[in-house]
């Protein structure tokens, strides 16, 4: 029976392939996500490692957030000498080198005099030519940058924007732009790219005050020889302040890449869930095309029956069947992965998502898993195909006809409405139901919508014949014989026209999904910014997410024509008691006008607290031990820099949303922010113009600073969900790719199956043209029902899941356009 399977697979070598497509694009998928994310990996964890390559010790700032726009607290010159004099250390050196935050900014300007940055970071740093050992970076032309006119820039920045050593090269720090002579280039280490990350490399003391810092990052030490990692740490330790800490070289590279492990892990997880939506299509493929297969096969398995096969033997060569089509089809979409993941870095590209490379990384993990999977999906999909064809008696070898087309179960009907029952309910507790923790919300989501695909499928061939009748109108009327021929064929076999069609629906009830919630979620957002926003003009960075220098603001509300500019700073801090939140410094004499405030606790009169020390904060701050804040509750917490800032709440502003928010949670005056935090900088500054003339000239001095409308601000703020959304559009596609080659493969079949049928139409008089019309009619018809099925099922979810969100300021609308295409 081996050599009847493997033969049986020969013999249909164009269904074989076009069967095995649709394992191999989502076993593509998963092997091409683990080789793209392992290469991120490798990448980051090398950049990070060959900071601290012959460093033995490293001396910080203690971390206290999570990404700071301002930087951790910084290492004094008295802990570097304090450090420099310890008997254990042969060497110590201050550095700014730290790349793990937002802290070092200093921006590249191109030839027009532009930012160079889209959406990547812009580092500015700090190296000594004599403490080479320290220093990660590699010069390929050119010295070393000495005083304060000269600078050194990374390699890709140089290429890309064609500077040679020797040009004069302009860089926006913590203050107005400064021209510097490009004194040489470098690559960090061996990589010539971080990820289009530009870098400015500058000596320490012009470094400091590009970035206006009063100290080091870091403090990098070698032990003298003898004397073991603990024992230097130990003496370090002894030597320092309050506010630093020491580990290992190894210990701090893996403490600069945790917060990259975690992104690359929810990279890999995101990608990998496409790969699965994939599959699951492909199974159903699998599923319709063997089931095809068993039934067109009739009369051999019959015929083995009467030579002595016994029913396991038959269902052991159709599973087996199954199984080599999953381990060959899988080892191609592990090969094609490789082109897949090259795909996936120029698609997170495209979004704005430029990441580091190194040489492809294949792990035994993933030729395993990605084997393991494909080889799975299809064996699960064989099996009900299989155990059909052990019901296939020895007369049926002697039967004379077409093939017998079963009518619909009634058990598989109330099995399809029994689960899709269970699953819509576990969809309304996953969205509607309160008090539900956050893991039983997506669970219920999840495993809702995986049951309501299955139940819905074991349903569709009860509604094939009415939709066929409808759907299939139009060409039946206008494509004459041809038309009305392809309407019957599809409703004569409803259950292989449903499973067909139910591939299909998968992947358009995702993207109407998407298309449904994406809108809602993009319009709430753009009304919450709507509200909050009171000026007619804002200036933010070129990117929209860091920081600009506090003269820009200053500049802009000097200019002819202003006639308000309130500026906001922001950086993140560290509730007493644990917890991150965002706090804001705001002009408490301009706040008011600028910022559309509402009141659920308090009044106006609040922010003329701010001037005394107070603070307002934003509905629903939950302080650690005592629940929501409430006017007159003490808020406590540590900056960056380990500054403790205490404040007396004296207003509650109201919540607009739940994802842009142009004040943070805590809310202090200029002052008392500029006195906390290190290196303060402005977030946005919110402007009121009669004219923008003025203002553009005012801001000339700072390249990185954007001016525009309210509402060019607002679409700029939600450009980041229309990225999103568009990256799910494609990522999505390749389920509604998979689909179609099933679509493709059961039309084949179904030719093969019905040669007989088509020779005598062609005897009866049906041209060859008539015949491809009626062919290609049947695939219209097979796909306006998947949509039929598909289309309401996404909106309906997705009206499900923007109800849940209401509250939020989510409003249901139908987006024509995705639905068009």
């Amino acid at each position: 029976m081996r050599r009847v399977a493997i033969r049986g697979l020969l013999a249909r070598k164009l269904r074989s392939a076009l069967t095995a497509v649709a394992i191999v694009l989502g076993v593509a998928m998963v092997s091409g996500t683990l080789v793209l994310t392992d290469t991120i990996e490798k990448a980051f964890d090398s950049i990070f490692s060959s900071s601290y390559e012959q460093t033995d010790a490293v001396v910080t700032g203690k971390k206290l957030v999570e990404w700071s726009q301002t930087g951790k607290a910084t290492i004094s010159a008295d802990v570097l000498r304090r450090v420099q004099a310890l008997p254990e250390v042969e060497a110590a050196a201050g550095t700014i080198l730290d790349m793990s935050g937002d802290g070092n900014q200093a921006k590249i300007l191109d030839r027009k005099g532009k930012a160079i940055q889209g959406n990547n970071p812009t580092f500015g740093l700090g190296v000594s030519p004599e403490d080479e050992r320290f220093n990660p970076f590699r010069l390929v032309e050119g010295d070393w940058a000495s005083g304060p006119d000269e600078v050194v820039i990374d390699l890709n920045t140089a290429d890309g924007q064609g500077f040679r050593v020797g040009d004069q090269v302009k860089v926006a720090g913590e203050g107005p732009v400064r021209t510097f002579t490009l004194a040489g280039i470098a690559r960090f280490g061996d990589v010539d790219s971080l990820g289009g990350a530009t870098i400015a490399l500058f000596d320490l003391p012009t470094a400091r005050q590009v970035l206006g810092k009063s100290g080091f990052d870091a403090v990098a030490v070698a032990a003298r020889e003898g004397v073991g990692q603990p024992s230097l740490i130990d003496a370090i330790a002894t030597a320092l302040p309050a506010s630093a800490e020491v580990r290992t070289g190894s210990e701090q590279a893996a403490e600069d890449g945790e917060g990259v492990g975690e992104f690359v892990t929810f990279i890999r997880y995101f990608l990998l869930a496409f790969g699965g939506i994939a599959l699951f299509v492909g199974a159903f493929v699998i599923f319709n095309t063997l089931s095809i297969t068993v039934a067109q096969r009739t009369k051999e398995l019959a015929t083995l029956r009467t030579l002595g096969a016994s029913r396991r033997q038959v269902l052991r060569s159709v599973v087996l069947e199954g199984a080599i089509l999953g381990v060959v089809a899988s080892a191609a979409g592990l090969a094609l992965g490789v082109l897949i993941a090259k795909g996936l870095t120029a698609l997170m590209r495209a979004v704005g998502l430029d990441l580091p490379q190194s040489s492809m990384v294949f792990q035994t993990r993933t030729a395993v898993v990605a084997m393991l999977t494909g080889s799975l999906v299809t064996l699960v999909a064989s099996v009900w195909p299989a155990v059909r064809a052990t019901r296939i008696s020895p007369i049926a070898a002697v039967r004379e006809g077409g093939m017998v087309v079963k009518k619909p179960s009634r058990k598989t009907l109330v099995l399809g409405l029994v689960v899709t029952a269970l699953s819509t309910a576990a969809l309304i507790n996953g969205t509607l139901a309160e008090d539900v923790s956050t893991t039983a919300r997506i669970a219920g989501i999840a495993l809702g919508a995986l049951g309501l695909f299955i139940g819905i499928a074991a349903i569709a061939p009860r509604l094939v014949r009415p939709l066929a009748r409808v759907v299939g109108l139009p060409g039946a009327r206008l494509g004459g014989t041809a038309g009305r021929l392809a309407q019957e064929n599809a409703i004569r076999n409803p259950g292989r026209t449903a499973s067909t069609a139910a591939a299909l629906m998968i992947g358009l009830t995702l993207v109407s999904f998407v298309a449904v919630f994406g809108k809602a979620l993009l319009e709430s957002d753009a009304n919450n910014l709507r509200q909050q926003l009171g000026t007619s003009h804002v200036i933010s960075s070129q990117s929209g997410w860091d920081t600009v220098p506090l003269g820009a603001g200053e500049a802009a509300a000097a200019a002819p024509g202003v006639v308000l500019a309130s500026a906001i700073r922001g950086d993140r801090a560290q509730l007493r008691g644990g917890g991150e939140i965002d706090v804001s410094g705001v002009d408490p004499a301009t706040i008011g006008e600028a910022y559309n405030f509402e009141w659920s606790e308090g009044s106006p009169a609040a922010l003329a607290t701010l001037r005394r020390g107070g603070a307002i904060v934003r509905e629903g701050l939950e302080l650690p031990g005592s629940g929501k804040a409430a006017v007159g509750d003490r808020i406590s917490f540590l900056t960056p820099a380990g500054k403790r800032v205490d404040a007396v709440v004296h207003g509650i502003y109201e919540k607009r949303g739940d994802l842009d928010q142009l004040l943070g949670q805590v809310v202090l005056s200029q002052a008392a922010f500029d006195r906390s935090f290190p290196r303060p900088a402005d977030l946005l500054t919110l402007v009121q113009a009669d004219s923008t003339a003025g203002l553009e000239r005012a801001l000339g001095a700072y390249p990185d600073a954007k001016l525009q409308t309210g509402p060019e601000f607002i679409d700029s703020w939600t450009k980041w969900l229309t990225d999103v959304m568009s990256l799910f559009y494609v990522l999505l596609a390749l389920s509604v790719i998979v689909s179609l080659f099933g679509m493709v493969n059961t039309l084949v079949l179904a030719v093969f199956e019905r040669t007989r049928e088509l020779g005598m139409l062609r005897a009866v008089g049906m041209t060859r043209r008539q015949v491809r019309r009626m062919i290609r009619h049947e695939a219209v018809v097979t796909s306006l029902i998947g949509a039929a099925l598909g289309l309401p099922l996404g909106v309906a979810l997705g009206a499900l899941v923007t109800q849940s969100l209401s509250q939020y300021g989510f409003e249901f609308s139908l987006p024509l356009a995705p639905f068009v295409a």
